[in-house]
């Protein structure tokens, strides 16, 4: 489980993150919801130990890893996807892939698993194509599938459909479905209320760096109930 208490984030004198709490449990998808600039990518990176956190702890599989380096933590079987992607424009969908194997010693990181290809079935049929060819759905699954070969225990993942066509929003929930049954927990950011509430276990509200509210796959149908949790300001 990895949990999060009493969270807090300043850039210069803004405070970013307000005493955020929450956990994600093994297995399950859990949702940060909000708008954009609410915090959510300083609160992904704080637990990825890219932004370090000016107060409060994070603790992943009953073992503090608050003022851990990014490397150890993904050691410690954690995997980031950030937001944008970041992969490698020129190199091979299969060298953005090989680039992922760092976690394993060096004999053992010349060759991507069947399984990715297997997750990912069209990354199979463009492994020698370079990354910046594909489209932006293709790049999405690519960056994930980075993030995966290390076989990360949980995948974090900043707004996965950001700039995606509503077609490919509809395929991107489809291959993360196919990540949940893979058996990795997954903690995503997203702004798109309707598709994430409906797929997580459970979705955190957060506003102006605070959680505001608590929603269940069941709300996706409260329109009510959806509108005031997102648009929550207090």
């Amino acid at each position: 489980m990895l949990q999060v208490n009493e969270l807090n984030q300043y850039y210069g004198g803004s405070h970013i993150l307000r005493g955020v709490s929450f956990e994600a449990r093994i297995g399950d998808v859990t949702c940060l919801l909000g708008r954009n600039g609410v915090g959510k990518t300083t609160l992904l990176k704080c637990l990825m130990g890219l932004v370090p956190a000016r107060s409060g702890s994070v603790t992943w599989q009953d073992k503090s890893i608050t003022t851990r380096k990014p490397h150890q933590r993904v050691q410690a079987g954690m995997a980031y996807v950030p937001q944008g992607r970041e992969i490698f424009p020129r190199l091979t969908v299969e060298e953005n892939l090989l680039m992922g194997l760092t976690r394993f010693p060096a004999r053992h990181a010349r060759q991507v698993p069947e399984e990715i290809y297997q997750l990912f079935p069209v990354l199979s049929a463009m492994k020698h194509r370079r990354g910046g060819d594909l489209s932006g759905g293709q790049q999405q699954q690519l960056a994930i599938a980075r993030g995966l070969i290390a076989r990360p225990d949980v995948l974090l993942l900043d707004e996965p459909s950001l700039g995606l066509s509503p077609l490919l929003v509809e395929q991107l929930f489809e291959v993360l479905g196919r990540v949940r049954q893979s058996g990795v927990s997954i903690l995503l950011s997203e702004q798109r209320a309707q598709h994430t509430v409906a797929f997580a276990d459970r979705t955190h509200v957060i506003s102006n760096g605070v959680e505001r509210a608590l929603l269940g796959p069941a709300d996706a149908g409260d329109t009510q109930r959806m509108i005031a949790a997102y648009l929550a300001t207090s």
